[in-house]
């Protein structure tokens, strides 16, 4: 995997977006919070956002259309990737286990299919925001 030295300067200033995050953020959040850094397109963002991606920095979480730090970005041996998405903070925790990753590949590998990776997302209540609803 390619290290932050090789990233471009929108890639690094993106990723520096998503690490300060709370929480995802869509493209056009990115774009509106990059517009004091020279940001005037989605494409720009688009852009940084597929480089970052292809080289292991962020995730897209499909259920939300929006984007994450990975948070393990110096391993990316792993296949199978789960985030467990808060509905109520938005808070999302990722979550990688290779015993888990080869068992699905032998589940899904059963039935012909070559996958590439797997991406499962979880929606719910994290446990901060169970407690205060308790």
């Amino acid at each position: 995997m390619a290290g932050r030295d090789t990233l471009t300067k929108n890639q690094l200033r993106v990723l520096e977006k998503l690490e300060a995050a709370t929480g995802p953020l869509s493209a056009y959040t990115l774009l509106d919070q990059l517009r004091d850094n020279g940001f005037r397109a989605p494409l720009q963002v688009y852009r940084a956002l597929d480089g970052l991606m292809n080289a292991g920095f962020v995730h897209r979480l499909e259920s939300m259309n929006a984007f994450v730090a990975c948070s393990e970005p110096h391993d990316h041996s792993h296949r199978m990737i789960a985030f467990a998405i808060c509905d109520k903070c938005g808070q999302v925790a990722e979550f990688s286990d290779e015993k888990v990753g080869k068992s699905l590949d032998a589940w899904v590998g059963s039935t012909g299919f070559a996958a590439k990776k797997a991406v499962i997302e979880f929606r719910g209540t994290c446990a901060a925001c169970a407690a205060v609803a308790a």
